[in-house]
C-alpha cells in the first residue's frame, strides 16, 4: 500500500466503537509511523504531534473484505434473474477481451468504492483468461498500492470449465452449442502452475501490504491433480489458499457425484485445508464439514448479498460461531453482489441469521457480525496487525459523523454500526496512519477521471464482446433450465438427506 504516516499523530476526543460498550465513550489515540501506540482518555500529545480534534465523530477499525473479485468492476448491473451458474456461464460477455489498462481499472472502480465506504483491505480473487499473467496482477496490486489499501491478491484459476465441471451439463448442449463453448477451453493445469509460479517469484507488493494467494476457484472446477498442486505452490511461498466451497446446491451435488463425499471432506483428504485456507460461502457444509474447517484452523468468508442475489441459500452463521469456526465477512463481486459496501454486508450477515428461525437465541448478535467483519475477516486474509483499534495494529481507522441522520439519536453504537450505517457517515478514512479519504473525497484518485474512462472501456468492451454476449443468450435457456433441475434433486450428504443448508 501507499507509504504510512510518518511521525506522531493524536486522535483527540473521539467516540470509539467497542462492543463491550453500548454507547461508544470519548478516547484519544496515539498514532507513531502508522502504528497505533496507545488508546485511553486524555493522552498527553508529545511534543511536535500532529493532533486531529474528532469530537462528534465515532471511529471504529476499517471493515475488511473476506472475500471480493477485483475483475468485477466492469461488470457492475449486468444481469438480473442470475443463478451462480448463469452467472459463470455469462463470464465470457462481461469479462471478456480485458487490455491491461481495463484489469487495473476495474480493480481501481472496487477499491474506491471500498475505501470511500469504510473498508481498507479486501481479499481479491482475480481472473484473467485463460492464464493468470505476471502484467495483470500486477496491474490489479499496483491499482490496490495507489488508491491506498491494503490487499491479499490471489490469481483464480481452474483447469475446467463450468460445462465440464457439472455433471451432465455439457451433454445437455446442443451440438452446435458444445462447439461454441469448446473454444471455451481452459489449458493443462501445468502452463497454469508455471504461470502462477512466476506471479509468486516475482512479487514485489509484500512490503506494501499487498500480498499474493492462490485461488483454485471451485474444487470440481479443478481435477485434483491441479489441486494438490496449488496446495504445493501456496505451501512453498508460504501464501494463503482461497476457493469457493459449497457455494450453490449445484456445487454441493456435483461433488457428492464427483467425489462420493462433500467438498469440504474431498479437499482435506487432499490436504488442502489448513490454517492459510479461506472457503468462501460453505453454505452447502453440515456440521462435519465446519468441525473440519474449525480443527485445521482454517476460516470462512460469508458473503450474504451475493448468496441472497444469486439465489444460493443462508449460511449457519450461528451455527459455524457455535462450533468455533472463524468467519469473515465479504462483498463478492460487483458483477455478482452490486457494491462492495461492507456495511450493507453486515446488515445483511445480520438479518440472514435471523430469517433461518425464528427462535431469537439462535440469531447473529450485532457483536458477532462486527467481529467477523473486522477480527475475522483480518485472519481470513492473514494479516494479524489490523482489525481493531488497539495498541500495536496499524492505524487503518475509520470516522463517522454523528451528525449524520444515521446518528441521530445515537443510541447503541455497534449496533447502529451494523444495522442502521450504510457508508454515507463516512467522512474520513485513515490508511496506516494516513488519509485516504478526507471530508468525504477520496484524496488518492481522481473519481471523474474514472468515471470517464470507466465508460469509455464499457463502451469498448461491449463492442468487442458481442459475440459473447449472443453466445450468452443462447446458452442461458438451456443453464437455466438444466442447474435448477439439478438443484431441485435432493442433496444426499454422509447421514442425512436435506433440500436445505442445515
Amino acid at each position: 500500500m501507499a507509504e504510512t504516516e510518518p511521525g506522531v499523530t493524536l486522535i483527540r476526543g473521539a467516540r470509539l466503537a467497542d462492543p463491550a460498550t453500548r454507547r461508544a465513550e470519548a478516547t484519544d489515540v496515539l498514532i507513531e509511523d502508522g502504528v497505533i501506540r496507545a488508546v485511553g482518555a486524555g493522552l498527553a500529545a508529545p511534543a511536535g504531534a500532529r493532533v486531529i480534534e474528532a469530537a462528534g465523530y465515532l471511529i471504529h477499525p476499517g471493515l475488511i473484505n473476506a472475500h471480493t473479485h477485483g475483475h468485477g468492476g466492469l461488470a457492475r448491473g449486468q444481469g438480473d434473474r442470475w443463478t451462480l451458474e448463469l452467472l459463470l456461464a455469462a463470464a465470457p460477455w462481461i469479462g471478456g477481451n480485458r487490455a491491461l489498462a481495463d484489469k487495473k481499472l476495474t480493480t481501481q472502480i472496487v477499491a474506491a468504492e471500498m475505501v470511500l465506504k469504510g473498508c481498507t483491505a479486501a481479499y481479491d480473487l482475480y481472473f484473467e483468461f485463460p492464464l493468470p499473467t505476471a502484467e495483470g496482477l500486477d496491474a490489479v496490486a499496483e491499482a490496490y498500492n495507489e488508491i491506498g489499501m491494503r490487499a491479499v491478491v490471489a490469481p483464480m484459476v481452474a483447469d475446467r470449465t463450468v460445462y465440464e465441471a457439472i455433471p451432465g451439463l455439457y451433454d445437455a448442449l446442443p451440438a452446435e452449442l458444445q462447439s461454441q463453448v469448446d473454444r471455451l477451453r481452459l489449458p493443462a493445469w501445468e502452463r497454469t502452475l508455471d504461470a502462477m509460479r512466476g506471479v509468486l517469484k516475482h512479487w514485489r507488493w509484500a512490503g506494501k501490504d499487498i500480498r499474493a494467494a492462490v485461488a483454485p476457484t471451485i474444487p470440481h472446477h479443478c481435477s485434483d491433480g491441479f489441486l494438490c498442486a496449488c496446495r504445493d505452490l501456496a505451501r512453498e511461498h508460504g501464501v494463503g489458499l482461497h476457493s469457493h466451497v459449497g457455494e450453490s446446491k449445484v456445487q454441493a451435488i456435483a461433488g457428492i457425484r464427483r467425489y462420493g463425499k462433500s467438498l469440504i471432506a474431498h479437499m482435506d483428504a487432499l490436504g488442502l485445508i489448513d490454517e492459510r485456507f479461506t472457503a468462501a460461502h460453505a453454505i452447502w457444509l453440515d456440521d462435519d464439514d465446519l468441525k473440519i474447517v474449525r480443527d485445521r484452523g482454517a476460516a470462512l468468508a460469508h458473503n450474504p448479498g451475493s448468496n441472497m442475489r444469486l439465489g444460493n441459500g443462508m449460511f449457519r452463521f450461528r451455527r459455524a460461531r457455535d462450533l468455533g469456526v472463524t468467519v469473515g465477512i465479504g462483498t463478492d463481486g460487483a458483477n455478482c453482489s452490486d457494491n462492495q459496501n461492507m456495511y450493507e454486508a453486515m446488515r445483511y450477515a445480520s438479518m440472514m441469521s435471523k430469517v433461518q428461525t425464528p427462535d431469537p437465541r439462535a440469531w447473529a448478535s450485532v457483536e458477532e457480525v462486527y467481529a467477523a467483519a473486522t477480527e475475522g475477516s483480518a485472519r481470513a486474509l492473514g494479516f494479524a496487525e489490523i482489525g481493531a483499534i488497539a495498541p500495536g495494529k496499524k492505524a487503518d481507522i475509520v470516522f463517522l459523523d454523528l451528525a449524520s441522520v444515521n446518528w441521530i439519536p445515537h443510541n447503541w453504537s455497534v449496533n447502529q454500526l451494523v444495522h442502521t450505517e450504510d457508508g454515507t457517515s463516512v467522512r474520513h478514512v485513515m490508511i496506516g496512519g494516513r488519509f485516504v479519504v478526507r471530508d468525504g473525497r477520496l484524496l488518492t484518485l481522481d473519481l471523474a477521471k474514472l468515471a470517464a474512462e470507466a465508460e469509455a472501456a464499457r463502451e469498448r468492451l461491449e463492442a468487442l464482446n458481442a459475440e459473447w454476449c449472443d453466445l450468452y443468450r443462447r446458452l442461458e435457456p438451456v443453464v437455466a433450465s438444466f442447474c435448477p433441475a439439478l438443484a431441485a434433486q435432493p442433496y444426499h450428504l454422509r447421514r442425512y438427506l436435506c433440500d436445505a443448508p442445515g
